[in-house]
């Protein structure tokens, strides 16, 4: 049973979602790209849903930083990230994205794999609360999965990842469960829906950084 909203376990996470989802270290090398690209200052950075805290692994050997807060729901993925990162600068909030009440404060802010989980009506108050939390200019990155714009084409990108999975030694019985999530425990949207929600929640600039299979990087600018 998993101790957290997706679909693993805290201590199995990282193994089971490389297995999962096809380029997943990708999107943590995306983000480090982008935020070395905007600016070398010491940053205050929010990571929404941290999970196991991979984000920060990426962060600490790669940004200077002079303040990370590890933002997860989940009781056991923060006792995780408590063990595995001391660092000064370290912070930790155990609550949902729907109830940061941080205000102008952020330079970064990222979640990873973390709003699909949520309603339409709920992705968009998340939004609301990460764009509030961040400074002027500040840059909010996210990844997660989507939904294809036609439903036609919808089997054929389910084939595309059940190959993926299969591939990477996950038993039939297991890829088919995890297929079988999708709109039921996690709830993608188009990529046009995701560019519409940063624009209406108030972000000046968006758009897509990266792509592929049924993941979307995004990012928004305040």
């Amino acid at each position: 049973m998993s101790d957290n909203v997706s679909a693993f376990n805290s201590l199995e996470y990282n193994a089971k979602i490389r297995k999962t989802i096809p380029y997943y270290d990708e999107f943590y090398k995306q983000v480090i790209s982008v935020v070395k690209a905007k600016t070398e200052n010491p940053l205050c950075w929010l990571d929404v849903g941290c999970g196991t805290g991979r984000m920060a692994d990426e962060v600490f050997h790669n940004v200077a930083v002079k303040r990370f807060v590890f933002c997860d729901n989940s009781p056991k993925m923060i006792e995780l990230v408590k063990k595995q990162h001391t660092e000064p600068c370290s912070e930790f909030m155990n609550i949902s994205v729907l109830d940061i009440k941080e205000k102008d404060c952020f330079d970064i802010v990222t979640a990873i794999q973390v709003l699909h989980y949520l309603s339409y009506e709920e992705r968009i108050a998340a939004i609301k609360n990460c764009l509030n939390a961040l400074c002027k200019d500040g840059i909010f990155i996210y990844f997660e999965n989507f939904r294809p714009k036609s439903e036609v084409l919808l089997p054929l990108y389910f084939q595309r990842w059940k190959a993926y999975q299969l591939s990477q030694g996950k038993p039939q019985e297991e890829v088919d469960r995890h297929l079988q999530r999708y709109g039921k425990d996690y709830f993608p949207i188009t990529i046009d829906e995701h560019i519409k929600i940063l624009t209406d929640c108030g972000f000046r600039y968006s758009e897509i950084l990266w792509l592929s299979n049924m993941q979307v990087g995004i990012m928004g600018i305040k």
